[in-house]
């Protein structure tokens, strides 16, 4: 009892719990972003400035909606959405490029708004199939987590040092077994620039903003708009209530929505693809190990957005690492980061027998990669995944 009495009365416990939130979460999956970013057309300074618009929108969103309502509610970047982008990149151009992309970021922020004024809107999203909505994410996984193993073949004595750090910690600590990876990844690159005595751009180091004004193509919002709302609202708005109604706090949906709609929207401009409610690394600042006390926990939510905005300062240095890497290097490290993710998407997108073939005909459309008429396969994939359940279940109940 003393030793409960010792924990509750500190106060850094957290403090420190939104910090390792902030850098799991950052370290884990900020390669998938500034590799979606790139692939629907942004340069170099406008996926850094993508990066910098999401830490900065995403920390304060998390300290409004922790301050607020004193739960631990934090928020992130859509790491799905970034996956989706990623696997759209033939489609991203023939969309209408880089400032279309924009555009279809600002729509998706209309549509978070919407969900949160329009209840209905938010019925039809839950009204597709989960089976369906987890089966056209894990096909959009697949090619990115194929990467840490063509990457072996393409580039071993490179990749070989990530692959096996992620491996040794996912076994000791698996919560650090991403960040670590990362970490390796990063002395391999110092030591390339080392060897090679290459000279690194001072400018690349400096943090900025670089606003981008935006299209509307039909293009554009059928083949990223709709999936990467679908993607955002089904693999983390609805995950993100669900694990903090686990740790027994229930999340306020109209202003979490409005908080993170509107973040979206201020960070479309600036590069940034979508915010969202965490989901994984919710858990993170909403368990016991945060804070014993829960109605303390709300500070790792605080201190959570505090250290984003802080890793934000450092995002153009993330974002030079890179670029500067050696070849195969981050995409290993961001198909390592997903392997979570597309484990748990095939396993809920194939769990109900019922639902099994519709699913695998999903998967397969949006691993395939193929596009129509500049429309990605993500978008075909839920199209053809419904088609494919609504024959299968015609004139059923």
């Amino acid at each position: 009892m003393a030793e409960i009495a010792t924990r509750r009365a500190s106060p850094s416990r957290p403090i420190m719990a939104g910090v390792v939130t902030a850098l799991v979460g950052f370290t884990s999956s900020f390669a998938v972003v500034l590799t979606g970013l790139a692939a629907v057309g942004a340069s170099h300074a406008q996926a850094a400035s993508g990066l910098l618009a999401l830490s900065l929108t995403m920390g304060v969103a998390c300290i409004v909606l922790a301050w607020r309502y004193r739960m631990p509610i934090t928020a992130a970047w859509s790491t799905p959405g970034a996956a989706l982008l990623a696997a759209t990149s033939g489609a991203g151009h023939s969309a209408g490029g880089w400032s279309a992309a924009v555009g279809a970021f600002l729509v998706v922020a209309a549509l978070i708004l919407l969900t949160a004024l329009v209840p209905w809107i938010g019925s039809v999203i839950a009204a597709i199939p989960p089976s369906i909505a987890q089966a056209m994410l894990a096909g959009v996984l697949l090619p990115l987590c194929l990467a840490p193993v063509t990457g072996l073949a393409k580039n071993p004595w490179a990749v070989i040092p990530v692959v096996l750090t992620w491996l040794v910690f996912a076994r000791l600590a698996p919560r650090w077994a991403v960040p670590l990876a990362f970490a390796a990844a990063t002395i391999v690159i110092v030591a390339g620039l080392v060897t090679s005595g290459a000279a690194v751009d001072a400018s690349l180091l400096i943090p900025h903003i670089e606003l981008t004004a935006p299209t509307i193509t039909v293009g554009s919002l059928v083949g990223i708009a709709l999936p990467l709302f679908i993607v955002t609202m089904a693999s983390q708005n609805v995950p993100g209530v669900a694990v903090m109604r686990s740790f027994g706090y229930e999340v306020p949906w109209r202003p979490a929505m409005l908080v993170t709609g509107a973040g979206t929207a201020l960070g479309a401009v600036a590069g940034g693809h979508a915010i969202n409610l965490a989901a994984i690394s919710a858990a993170l600042a909403a368990s016991p190990d945060a804070e014993p006390d829960p109605k303390r926990r709300w500070v790792a939510g605080v201190s959570t957005g505090v250290s984003y905005l802080v890793l934000g300062g450092f995002s153009a240095a993330f974002a030079a690492l890179v670029v500067l890497a050696p070849a195969a290097v981050i995409p290993a490290v961001a198909g390592l980061a997903l392997l979570g993710a597309f484990g748990s998407a095939v396993q809920q997108a194939i769990d109900d027998p019922g639902e099994r073939t519709p699913a695998v005909a999903t998967f397969l459309v949006a691993a395939s990669g193929v596009t129509f008429w500049g429309v990605s396969a993500a978008f075909w994939a839920l199209l053809g995944g419904l088609l494919v359940r609504g024959v299968l279940h015609l004139g059923r109940r």
